[in-house]
């Protein structure tokens, strides 16, 4: 169901597909069935020249096992490991993050997602590994900064309507 939905994504356009490790087989130790999903996901997106992000889901994990998950990734050539959904009970932890990094290999990004909303903390993320990370209050951020750099923040106002018919 995973491949067919990938290349469902890709045919519509998809660039950058996510995906969720099965998280029971990963409980249950039953490597082989996750890397086999893993491999069908990853080459299928790799074989139309997009990229994937493999996402943990870490608070349900202990660390041998975003570890080993660190592992697979990086021998099926993932583009990213993910900490999470960001909709799950916990989202992106400093030593998750750092864990692994130390762990996927160099070419493999780490993604923090969920639980960071501040600027400090995405700096924080930043210096334990993440290349990426998905929030929510973005915009806060982004004004934090500028507020830091002595900048005026950008005035954000309410989106128009969509044009007639859209």
């Amino acid at each position: 169901m995973k491949v067919a939905e990938a290349r469902r994504a890709l045919a519509d356009g998809g660039e950058e597909l996510d995906m969720v490790v099965n998280i029971s087989a990963v409980l249950s130790g039953d490597w082989g069935y996750v890397r086999q999903d893993l491999k069908a996901v990853i080459d299928v997106t790799h074989a139309a020249g997009q990229k994937v992000k493999v996402i943990f889901e870490n608070c349900c994990l202990n660390d041998a096992q975003k570890i080993r998950l660190c592992e697979i990734a990086s021998e099926l050539g993932a583009d990213w490991v993910k900490t999470s959904t960001g909709y799950g009970p916990g989202g992106a932890t400093l030593e998750d993050l750092r864990l692994m990094r130390k762990h996927a290999a160099p070419q493999v990004q780490v993604k923090a997602a969920g639980g960071v909303r501040t600027l400090d903390a995405l700096l924080e993320v930043r210096a334990a590994g993440a290349t990426r990370c998905g929030a929510t209050r973005t915009a806060e951020m982004l004004d934090e900064c500028r507020r830091r750099l002595g900048l005026e923040p950008v005035v954000r106002t309410s989106a128009a309507p969509p044009p007639a018919g859209y």
